[in-house]
């Protein structure tokens, strides 16, 4: 065998091992925490960064311990699912994230791609899988671990926003949600909310920066965000942007996160009330206590980007 041949074996044997290595240096920060994943707009068939990220995620799920993923929507691109025994769900999620340490409960939301197929069968595929949990369009549970708890809910965005009600016939069961009904729905669950953090999840931004239609973002904030706002949630997390983003508004004391593809990225630039932005993909750690909940935006290498802290 050539020296050049060895050498080009040497490299592709040291790249394939990184892959899989995480450039966390210190897993101390995650000790005595309750820690959980954040991930979406996921589903390529393996393709792009969705299946490293995934080894990634589960290599230092290793040392995290993450209870749950938290999936802000878009598993399945591109016509979302037909059925529960599509294959999609073998080629886009179940041979993908198949770490041992990622066989914990999963709980999504519906994204737009999912809203160009079958919905119903989203939740239905929580039959199938042991890990798969939705048991709703929008839901909550609340999680008390560590000496702390925390209320998460679940919000059906696409239903939210005119774009995907008017066009019926790229998504069909967006105009058959009832809009209010969620959003008082919504209201009294953060009414009642006494737990230490609260988070709101949906797919879709708040605020962002994008190319994408702004109607999307105009919607939510005249419609959601004032409910945020008056029950003063922590954070809003979301997807759809495919970039990392955490836009701090002047006149609000909510984080909004925009979590990154576990795929396919795009650029992303600053705009108003930006305290950090990245085009690179990945997935975040949110790791929390009683007196402090820090979200981690992390790259496709392990390296943590930026955190996002709120103290008590």
């Amino acid at each position: 065998m050539s020296i050049r041949r060895c050498t080009v074996l040497f490299l592709l044997l040291v790249a394939t091992v990184q892959w899989g290595v995480s450039q966390v240096k210190d897993y101390s920060i995650f000790e005595d925490k309750f820690n959980f994943y954040v991930a979406n707009d996921l589903g390529r068939n393996g393709y792009y960064d969705q299946k490293p990220i995934a080894e990634l995620m589960g290599t230092m799920a290793e040392e995290i311990g993450p209870e749950f993923v938290l999936a802000t929507g878009d598993i399945h691109h591109f016509e979302g699912v037909r059925s529960v025994s599509d294959p999609l769900w073998m080629t886009n999620y179940e041979l993908i994230y198949s770490h041992p340490e990622l066989m914990i409960d999963w709980f999504p939301v519906l994204g737009n791609h999912e809203y160009r197929g079958n919905t119903q069968a989203v939740m239905d595929y929580s039959n199938v899988s042991r890990r798969w949990t939705m048991p709703s369009r929008y839901y909550t549970k609340v999680f008390k671990e560590e000496g702390t708890s925390v209320r998460i809910v679940w919000v059906d965005t696409a239903p939210l926003i005119d774009k995907y009600r008017e066009e019926s016939d790229t998504y069909p069961d967006a105009c058959k949600q009832d809009m209010n009904k969620q959003l008082a729905w919504i209201d009294s669950v953060l009414t009642v909310s006494k737990e230490d953090w609260v988070i709101v999840a949906g797919h879709h931004p708040v605020y962002a920066e994008t190319p994408k239609d702004e109607s999307e973002r105009s919607n939510l904030q005249e419609r959601l965000d004032p409910i945020l706002r008056r029950h003063k949630v922590d954070l809003y997390i979301c997807g759809h942007i495919h970039n990392f983003q955490h836009i701090r508004r002047p006149d609000s004391s909510i984080d909004y996160v925009v979590n990154s593809a576990g795929s396919l990225s795009r650029k992303v630039k600053s705009i108003e009330g930006t305290v950090f932005c990245s085009g690179e993909p990945g997935f975040s750690v949110c790791s929390v206590s009683k007196q402090e909940f820090n979200l981690y935006l992390i790259d496709k290498t392990g390296t943590i980007l930026h955190t996002v802290t709120r103290k008590k």
